[in-house]
């Protein structure tokens, strides 16, 4: 097949005829064209004449070394490569008992999926319930406020990611990253994943996938066990001897991938107790930042705002103080809602979510600090979780003790007084919101790093700092604290224990967590053979 990129589409076109595209760009007729299909769809914003749709094709042609040759000294026809996925040869060790992992975010999945397919038959424990019974909870909660801890945003199948956008984008360059999304595609995601330059799933389709995931892995002699936590780890001569589960259960396992998430804090000091090397990591901390999602279609696209196809737009925002300090826009959600994503009594966090129709009223996106170990005033490995907890629970006192979580408005909050009513902008998050000065539950210099930031992107995206867009305190859960020490084999300083994920501290994100979920079942297939 030819790979031909840079073909532009007005998108003002209602219909876009990528074939005669194509044939004007290869100089061929209609009988030379065999078929095409989308590689990859991305957006050209950059003009205030004209938005374009950017395709690059796959075709199957007529005499395609004859074109090649003529189009020698074209860079944007090209032969077609894809990344293909090639699982590991099996390694020769005896394995006592099935690999067990834990934790059902994408790290584990996919490394269930894998090892399931490899046949292994893997056990999956979960703390949280499957994701039917998990999606009845989280709601019960959004109406009520009564918090399930042990089955909320961050715990229960799916991980974290299944209450958010479900967002696919990911910065790092691995050929695994194709396998998952069309891993992804398989289980019921929409096949414009594989092509779009944001694709996302939404939260609602992202339900279906893991469930589907999840059968998968049963059907090919793996077991999944819902509200099954691991309390405690058995360690002998410095390698994992078994795991219990729910304060009683004993089950033997020397081989574990720990893929529990970046909220797992009892998990983390477990760890620690057991003296399995860990230390803090950086993250993020801040706000959510809600306006109307017209206004950011409007700055984004102009006069084009409302063109059909064009969908609602979003952005991509960075600053850097003048004191080393950074702040960004991070998960951002066209049309979606902030919600509540406490897994812990006593303390408010927000997050983004939206559905795969992003037809909500709101854009909202988390708007963060950047905060390192010396933030934390103190060495020890969980210092990054206190310091998550300080700034949860300062926000669960001013929100009134019942999940309602303080908000201020952008205009309140660039002139450093409280707010006492709202505006055009109406909150998103449920069970409910309180007007408050959100410099009481945020350190000093992350509110004065948020104020520069707001004012400077304002002028990359006009209306930003609309005086009644709403900020909602705070978020916390950007990324993990902790990261959990591995070695070049991806084995954790007690032997048969596997750091994987976010939660591990070597992800961020759903491709960047199942990505890494692959490496730590592909070093455990390498070495050990499958079950008999």
């Amino acid at each position: 097949m030819l790979r031909v990129t840079g073909i532009k589409i007005p998108v003002t076109d209602k219909v876009a005829d990528l074939q005669a595209a194509l044939l004007q760009k290869l100089g061929i007729p209609a009988r030379d064209l065999h078929g095409f299909t989308i590689y990859r769809q991305s957006l050209d914003a950059r003009s205030r004449e004209m938005i374009y749709w950017v395709y690059t094709l796959d075709a199957r042609v007529k005499n395609e070394s004859r074109l090649l040759k003529k189009h020698a000294g074209d860079k944007t026809i090209s032969r077609a490569a894809y990344p293909v996925y090639r699982p590991v040869k099996p390694g020769r060790e005896k394995l006592p008992h099935r690999p067990v992992i834990i934790g059902t975010g994408p790290a584990g999945l996919f490394a269930g999926l894998l090892l399931a397919r490899t046949g292994y038959r893997p056990v999956l424990l979960e703390r949280g319930a499957d994701v039917d019974t998990r999606t009845r909870v989280v709601a019960r909660f959004w109406q009520e406020g009564h918090l399930d801890p042990g089955c909320n945003v961050q715990f229960g199948e799916g991980g974290a990611g299944t209450f958010s956008d479900g967002k696919l984008t990911t910065l790092i360059n691995d050929h695994r990253c194709r396998f998952v999304l069309e891993e992804f595609v398989r289980f019921g995601a929409p096949e414009e994943i594989l092509y779009y330059y944001r694709p996302h799933i939404g939260t609602d389709i992202l339900r279906l996938v893991v469930k589907n995931m999840r059968n998968e892995i049963t059907r090919l002699g793996g077991e999944v066990r819902f509200n099954n936590h691991v309390t405690d780890i058995q360690i002998g001569d410095n390698r994992l001897q078994g795991l219990v589960i729910n304060g009683t259960e004993k089950l033997p396992a020397t081989v574990a991938i720990l893929a529990c998430g970046h909220s797992a804090r009892d998990t983390f000091a477990l760890l620690v107790e057991r003296g399995i090397k860990a230390g803090p990591k950086p993250f993020s901390i801040g706000v959510r930042i809600e306006h109307p999602q017209e206004l950011i279609n409007v700055a984004q696209y102009k006069k084009f705002a409302g063109v059909e196809g064009l969908g609602p737009a979003d952005y991509k925002l960075a600053y850097h103080a003048p004191d080393g300090r950074s702040a960004y826009t991070f998960c951002m959600c066209p049309g979606g809602t902030v919600v509540a994503a406490a897994s812990e009594p006593g303390g408010v966090v927000t997050n983004g979510m939206s559905t795969y129709a992003r037809d909500g009223e709101n854009a909202n996106s988390a708007l963060l600090v950047g905060v390192t170990p010396e933030d934390f005033g103190d060495e020890h490995p969980l210092a990054g979780v206190e310091f998550q907890r300080r700034w949860e629970r300062l926000a669960f006192r001013l929100g009134g003790e019942n999940y309602h979580a303080p908000v201020q408005l952008v205009g309140d909050f660039l002139a450093g007084r409280p707010s006492e009513q709202l505006g055009q902008v109406r909150p998103t998050y449920r069970p409910g919101v309180t007007l408050q000065d959100l410099k009481k539950c945020l350190p000093a210099y992350v509110v004065a790093t948020l104020r520069e930031a707001i004012t400077v992107f304002d002028r990359k995206v006009y209306g930003f700092a609309l005086p009644e867009a709403v900020l909602t305190g705070v978020e916390t859960r950007s990324s993990s604290p902790v990261r959990i020490w591995r070695d070049e084999n991806y084995e954790a300083s007690t032997g048969g224990l596997y750091p994987a994920g976010e939660g591990a501290g070597y992800a961020g994100g759903i491709v960047s967590a199942a990505v890494d979920g692959l490496k730590v079942a592909e070093a455990i297939i390498s070495r050990y053979r499958p079950l008999e």
